[in-house]
């Protein structure tokens, strides 16, 4: 019977949605008509009402809202940002329940324990943290996760498994889109969340890799006292990060803690390519001595080795501000795929390379680059991979807790002298980057000893008659596709009018009842006349993008 009521809650959320989407995809429900920015405050509330119906439903429904935060391939950009800010907080479980979890997850080993603060010092949808000291004296924290989870976990993954197959069916909504596919990978990501043991391994890499340095703290995991509902780490208090006034007065300048954070950011990313994925306030805190503290592992991100043995031929090309050549690199690396067309994609990599490389440095760089990202891959027939969107996240959200700590911090600036001593670390270095120019070199050489002999075949077949030109714009191809839905749109609007027109004529007849044909018949028309407009106000969006005149 929970079962039952549990699937019918997740359907009525659903279904709302579905009608939701529905009503205001509808140009005759907007009071005045159908504008972009009255079609976006609905997008907005929409994405908003999404979010909450997210949290209402649970643990395994906020992180798949965590998960569709990192497809903007999937979702316009005023959902993904709406999705990128879900925190859950929710009531704590009672202090027996935590009490009875740790006797059945370590057993004896819990006589280890010999005090817990019942009040927990967070709670959220997967676990609650509660203060401990050991027999040893060792301060620690404990993890417990929230009784009866994973029985909720299956029978909603299994809901959402449904519920994908369902859109997969629908003629638009499945077009270009796996569904079914991405839920089976939320199941497997999700389920292992479920698992501390992960989270543990997590964070005991995460703190290998910052041993030598004293600026930066990573709490120690107690394997001992760790199990899959478990999870112990050595209790590291410390200032909030966002909290400046405490840091001030205890002697902490907030300028030096933001580049102390950017520097770690930048080696995580280039170095070990091992990275925090979510640095939210709630998840760094400041010691008294102004070493910066990282806690909450649960969401990492890893950069494959392929992009990361190709960064510093990637850095040559950025710091030329060769748009061409960094896409080039991009798709070699699996960043951007294969096949399709460049254009938009080398616009975007332009217009980064001009606003990120020019002084002085805005703010607030990547939070609006993030924006231009969303608005290109949204509804084309690519994507980023997810740990690209991921690095692109984790970036601007510790470019606006920097903001909060320094009003004048830059992320960009702090990272441009940083990135060759890091490139040399990570075995990208100056060897690297002569190897790289030799193998250019190299390539020129071929090249041009060639190029008599293609030239002397060029102008042979010249002679004969045989060569043939061929000339691709990118620019005019689109131009062209574009040309050519509004001239269906067009030819849509008159075949409208026309059937309107029978309509009136045949309602005003002695047989008025005719005047249902064309208007059932306009029906397909219309809807797809919408959807031409729908394209077409997509397109002029990537066309408003800075510098796609360029």
């Amino acid at each position: 019977m929970v079962s039952l009521l549990r699937s019918l809650r997740i359907w009525r959320a659903v279904l709302v949605l579905v009608g939701r989407l529905w009503w205001d995809a509808r140009p005759w429900s907007y009071a005045g008509g159908m504008s972009p920015e009255r079609r976006e405050r609905r997008q907005q509330r929409l994405a908003a009402w999404f979010v909450r119906e997210l949290l209402a439903l649970g643990s395994a429904f906020i992180k798949l809202g965590q998960l569709l935060s990192a497809r903007p391939d999937l979702l316009p950009a005023v959902w993904v940002d709406q999705l990128a800010q879900l925190q859950d907080r929710v009531p704590a479980f009672p202090f027996a329940q935590a009490e009875a979890l740790l006797e059945a997850e370590l057993g004896p080993r819990c006589q280890e324990v010999v005090e817990i603060d019942p009040i927990p010092l967070g709670s959220a949808s997967l676990a609650q943290v509660h203060r401990a000291q050991l027999r040893s004296g060792r301060d620690v924290v404990l993890k417990l996760q929230r009784p009866g989870l994973e029985r909720l976990f299956r029978l909603d993954l299994k809901v959402m498994e449904q519920v994908a197959a369902a859109v997969q069916r629908h003629p638009s909504w499945g077009r270009g889109r796996d569904w079914v596919a991405l839920a089976r990978e939320c199941r497997r990501v999700l389920l292992r969340e479920l698992d501390f043991r992960i989270e543990a391994e997590h964070a005991a890499r995460f703190r290998q890799q910052f041993l030598d340095d004293p600026g930066i703290r990573i709490p120690a995991v107690v394997w001992e006292l760790t199990s899959r509902r478990v999870l112990c780490l050595d209790y590291l208090p410390g200032i909030k990060i966002n909290d400046r006034e405490a840091l001030i007065a205890k002697g902490i300048d907030p300028s030096e803690v933001a580049e102390k954070g950017a520097a770690s950011y930048l080696q995580q990313l280039v170095r070990f390519g091992f990275f925090h994925a979510d640095p939210h306030p709630g998840n760094l805190a400041v010691a008294e001595d102004g070493a910066l503290i990282y806690y909450d592992f649960g969401m990492m991100g890893q950069i494959s080795s392929r992009l990361r043995s190709r960064f510093g031929v990637m850095v040559t090309a950025a710091a030329a501000r060769d748009a061409n050549a960094l896409v080039q690199e991009l798709q070699a690396a699996g960043v951007i795929s294969h096949g399709i067309d460049p254009g938009p994609v080398r616009r975007l990599v332009r217009v980064m390379l001009n606003e990120a490389l020019t002084p002085p440095f805005p703010s607030n760089v990547l939070e609006r680059l993030s924006g231009d990202l969303y608005a290109l891959v949204y509804g084309q027939p690519f994507q980023l991979p997810v740990e690209l969107i991921f690095v692109m996240r984790a970036l601007s959200t510790f470019e606006g807790v920097g903001r909060a700590l320094d009003p004048g911090f830059s992320l960009v600036a702090i990272a441009k002298p940083k990135l060759l001593p890091l490139m040399t670390s990570s075995g990208a270095g100056p060897n690297d980057l002569i190897n790289e120019l030799g193998r250019q070199v190299g390539a020129i050489s071929s090249r041009a000893v060639g190029l008599p002999r293609r030239l002397d075949e060029s102008l042979e077949r010249l002679e004969q008659g045989d060569l043939q030109l061929q000339i691709r714009l990118g620019e005019s191809d689109r131009q062209f596709r574009r040309m050519a839905v509004a001239q269906q749109s067009i030819a849509q609007s008159v075949l409208l009018g026309a059937l309107a027109l029978s309509a009136a004529l045949l309602g005003a007849s002695p047989r008025p009842i005719w005047a249902v044909l064309p208007l059932a018949a306009g029906v397909p028309v219309g809807l797809g006349w919408l959807r031409l407009q729908v394209k077409l106000k997509r397109d002029a969006r990537l066309e408003q993008l800075p510098g796609s005149q360029s």
